[in-house]
């Protein structure tokens, strides 16, 4: 655990030092601000539908934002070839996969939260239930976490950044849109299609404030998934 630690240390100033992490973190911050203004504020809405809007447009942008940024958390080092050094330390696979989603994940969630002044402007000419933007901040932060694994995944399987970020976008497009596949498919085929889609159904309940604990348990286990695929394609690219 103290590796991972100190590789998520290692990793979160680089994203502090480096362009990239601003220019990504202040691209999320502006896309968020101009969709809750046009998007979310537009037209006259209850204050629960505006809140309700505002996490759907944040969820993807944080997922955007995720895919961006993990795609050099693997792929960068090959392509440097400071990924051998790291291999021939006494560091476990594991370690340097936990370390690196550690270090996104904070980042992520740093993002997020300077977001919250956003859902606090509807208590000046509206009302909603604090646990309501509680809910929708978790949803949106166990997406994220899902997200970056997906992009860890990706970054550890491919060659480039450039690969990565295509393989990390095409996994996150097919999820997203298995919705659509359960529209065509028969019961129960479509129910267990239906349940695997990330982000149409699963993130709906978290919108509206509802806490569900499937949905809770179906974001961890995607997050563990990629995560071991991960661990599982460093290892194997070890040995080879």
């Amino acid at each position: 655990m103290r590796n991972a630690l100190l590789i998520a240390g290692r990793e979160l100033r680089s994203y502090l030092r480096s362009p990239l992490g601003w220019i990504v973190a202040s691209a999320m911050l502006l896309l968020d601000g101009l969709l809750f203004q046009v998007g979310a504020m537009g037209g006259a809405k209850l204050s629960a539908q505006v809140l309700a809007d505002f996490f759907y447009y944040v969820s993807g942008i944080t997922m955007v934002g995720a895919i961006a940024l993990s795609m050099r958390l693997i792929a960068h080092e090959r392509e440097k070839g400071t990924l051998v050094l790291i291999n021939t330390a006494p560091i476990r696979d594991s370690e340097i996969i936990g370390g690196k989603f550690i270090a996104l994940f904070t980042f992520i969630v740093g993002v997020t939260v300077l977001t919250a002044y956003m859902p606090a402007l509807i208590f000046v000419n509206g009302k909603v239930s604090v646990g309501h933007i509680l809910v929708g901040y978790a949803g949106i932060i166990l997406l994220g976490a899902s997200a970056i694994a997906v992009g860890l995944f990706a970054s550890a399987f491919a060659r480039t950044q450039v690969i990565a970020a295509v393989l990390g976008a095409a996994i996150l497009g097919v999820m997203l849109l298995l919705w659509m596949a359960a529209k065509v498919a028969d019961p129960p085929v479509s129910s267990f299609i239906l349940a695997l889609a990330l982000h149409h159904e699963r993130q709906r309940a978290f919108m509206n404030g509802i806490l569900r604990l499937d949905n809770v348990v179906y974001y961890v286990a995607i997050t563990y998934f990629f995560l071991l695929a991960a661990i599982k394609t460093m290892e194997a690219r070890r040995w080879r």
